[in-house]
């Protein structure tokens, strides 16, 4: 009886974890996404170049990233609560100074702080469903992480457009000192356990975080010489990493194969999925001729769907194994590629509909794969290998966008499936066609790698 008590005591306090986790998580991604709406805005009233204003939201997305894996790091030697109270603090400071300031470089400065304090978010997403919850329920929890993810993206650029609709663009500032209020339940409600604090590598979290920023900023700006300096910091950070006694990154997480592969594949399928974002709106924009207001409308109805069944996704991977959750995924996404490789040309609403497969699946994608890489993952390195996982997968987005920009820069003379009959959409066309068959091989790799003998549901049931 006892033990059904506390049983239920703890169920209760982890679904509303789930609950504050997802809040937290929607802001955050909030506040990534408003920003870019409100460029034009910042430039007109500081007198910018689109390269100056635009550092509003490069700075955000590389502190965000950098900082996941460091508080990734620091989660495996520390209490979770106190990083999270330390970061959301962070958060709601950098929002007060934006929210005051007067000049572009209090601007810039107050997205530094936020970034550096939100970047805990997006690591105890990947810490709370592993540490509270047991393997048979972690694609539950994973689900809900997602939803809050889903709902973030969906409406952060609606709320912007309304908040600039009535009031001056900084009271976006305004919205993450909601976060505040998560506070008091991530206290109350996060262990009180001891961790074994042992001397962190800063060296080596200084090389990560340094090959991360260069690298991103040669891709973003498509400069070569923050890239040859994010080469020279990862040969460093690779010496580090074998001649320290206790580096930032064990070696033995690489030598984990299934750890390895999967990320591999989250990679790849998260530079795939970020077709769905970044082509998109251009795509509505570019051939459909919808107006940016549409275009958010356009895109709500999969992000609704998306947060609706995130949490059906992680029910279904606990039930029937990573695989096969794996393999819905992998149908819807190659069937969305494949519809938008045929109907490139056709009305928004087609492409409204056929981005709802899209991103369910890609939603679906992740939760599996986020699953398969926490149970791959021992204790003490859950911290620095889910981390790992976010900021590579900012990176994966990162390079993506720049080679979809370079394949629609240099244009198509033909659509390779002999459909689309418009010119516009001829380089969209052949790109979703690609993508798909990409993912037809990711599927058939998939399959022999994990899927033979449904490997993700014998992790589950021992």
């Amino acid at each position: 009886m006892v033990n059904d008590v506390e049983r239920g005591a703890r169920q209760k306090t982890s679904n509303l974890l789930l609950r504050i986790l997802a809040f937290t998580l929607m802001v955050s991604v909030m506040s990534a996404t408003m920003f870019t709406i409100v460029l034009p805005e910042i430039r007109a009233e500081y007198q910018l170049t689109f390269a100056q204003a635009s550092w509003v939201t490069t700075a955000y997305l590389l502190l965000y990233a950098i900082g996941t894996v460091i508080y990734g790091k620091l989660a495996d030697s520390f209490k979770l609560k106190n990083l999270l109270t330390f970061g959301l603090i962070f958060f709601s400071l950098g929002s007060m100074i934006g929210l005051m300031a007067q000049a572009f470089w209090m601007v810039l400065l107050s997205r530094v702080l936020q970034a550096a304090g939100a970047a805990v978010i997006p690591a105890a997403a990947g810490m709370i469903p592993v540490r509270y919850f047991p393997p048979e329920h972690r694609g539950k929890a994973l689900g809900a992480s997602m939803t809050g993810l889903a709902v973030g993206a969906a409406i952060g650029p609606l709320i912007a457009a309304l908040v600039l609709s009535f009031f001056h663009w900084r009271w976006l500032f305004c919205i993450p000192l909601l976060t505040l209020i998560a506070i008091p339940y991530y206290r109350k409600n996060l262990d009180d356990e001891d961790r074994k604090a042992g001397p962190i590598d800063w060296l080596g979290g200084g090389l990560l975080a340094g090959t991360a920023a260069l690298l991103l900023l040669a891709i973003t700006n498509q400069m070569w010489l923050p890239g040859v300096g994010g080469i020279l910091l990862f040969i460093l950070l690779v010496l580090r990493i074998r001649l320290s006694s206790n580096p930032f990154i064990r070696l033995e997480l690489f030598r984990n194969k299934s750890y390895s592969l999967v990320l591999g594949i989250a990679l790849l399928t998260s530079g795939i999925g970020y077709s769905l974002a970044f082509l998109s709106p251009l795509l509505l924009t570019q051939v459909q001729r919808l107006g940016p207001h549409a275009v958010g409308f356009a895109i709500v109805p999969a992000a609704v769907a998306t947060a609706v069944l995130s949490r059906k996704a992680g029910k279904l991977a606990d039930e029937k194994g990573n695989p096969y959750v794996f393999y819905i995924a992998s149908f819807l996404l190659q069937t969305c590629f494949l519809l938008l490789s045929f109907f490139a040309g056709a009305s928004s609403v087609y492409i409204a509909l056929f981005l709802i497969l899209g991103n369910v699946g890609q939603s679906f994608l992740m939760i599996v794969l986020s699953n398969t890489l926490s149970q791959a993952l021992p204790q003490e390195q859950t911290g620095i290998g889910m981390g790992l996982l976010s900021m590579l997968n900012f990176i994966s987005g990162a390079v993506a966008a720049s080679v979809y920009s370079a394949i629609l820069d240099r244009g198509a003379v033909s659509s390779w499936n002999g459909v689309v009959t418009n010119s516009a959409a001829f380089a969209y066309s052949n790109l979703y066609l690609i993508l798909a068959l990409i993912h037809v091989i990711i599927l058939s790799f998939y399959y022999v790698q994990f899927g033979k003998n449904n490997v993700g549901r014998k992790r589950y049931r021992h």
